[in-house]
């Protein structure tokens, strides 16, 4: 491949790991090209000659909401249900938009912000205010490199005044974390679930589902903490967390 043959945008994947990761370019500086995983929440860079270019197809969204509507199976004839609210705050606009998509497409009423990872800690109160969410999630991106999390500190640091703010972690529901993120950590900040406790990469969406299963959980009973990980994309070596209480009411009779 040769330089005029990439542009941003385009999707690659990388030979010296195998093409296990598919990535959008974006930018392009000489023979370096920065790369954003397409369904992982990963930044990279890689040399030009290390690249080929793949499919821009992207993971079919519509099948995971598909699975988790007939995994809900709510009796429709007589109750009703008012699943928790979310609100989501990622570091990444496009990886925000698949998870409102998701979040919209299962019914569930969640609110998104698009905040940098630096400066989450020091807007997620007023957020939590304003919104007051029975289930907040925290995400974007980070990265394990060389004895350093890019940005674990900021997701605990988050954490850490939410739970100041409420200190109940059943009546605020905390997921946090990104791609290799320091699991341990986050779960010490005061998080319900967090990423990675194998310090993998995880899936954009993966976040997203474990709020929507708990918005979904009926409130005051404990969710199955196994189905729960187990719907996201690499399962417990992604995701891991507490036994904790879903958010979801179930009134009766149902209205029409």
């Amino acid at each position: 491949m040769n330089y005029t043959q990439l542009k941003i945008g385009d999707f690659v994947s990388r030979k010296s790991y195998h093409n296990d990761i598919v990535f959008k370019v974006i930018n392009i500086d000489k023979d370096i090209v920065y790369l954003k995983g397409r369904d992982v929440r990963l930044y990279a860079d890689a040399p030009l000659k290390d690249l080929d270019i793949v499919s821009s197809t992207l993971d079919d969204d519509s099948l995971i909401i598909e699975r988790d509507l007939k995994d809900m199976r709510l009796d429709r004839d007589q109750y009703f249900y008012l699943p928790g609210n979310i609100l989501h705050i990622d570091g990444d606009n496009e990886y925000l938009d698949r998870c409102m998509n998701y979040y919209h497409g299962l019914g569930i009423k969640a609110n998104g912000i698009t905040i940098p990872e630096a400066d989450i800690s020091k807007k997620i109160v007023s957020l939590l205010k304003e919104f007051n969410p029975d289930i907040v999630v925290i995400t974007g991106h980070d990265a394990y490199k060389r004895g350093v999390y890019e940005n674990s500190f900021n997701f605990a640091s988050a954490i850490k005044e939410a739970r100041r703010y409420e200190h109940n972690q059943d009546k605020l529901i905390i997921i946090a974390g990104a791609c290799q993120s320091d699991f341990n950590s986050l779960i010490r900040a005061g998080a319900n679930f967090a990423s990675s406790p194998k310090r993998i990469n995880i899936h954009a969406l993966d976040p997203a589902i474990v709020a929507s299963s708990i918005a979904f959980s009926e409130k005051n009973q404990s969710i199955d903490l196994m189905k729960v990980i187990g719907k996201t994309k690499y399962g417990s070596d992604g995701i891991g967390g507490l036994i904790t209480n879903g958010t979801m009411y179930i009134g009766y009779p149902r209205w029409i």
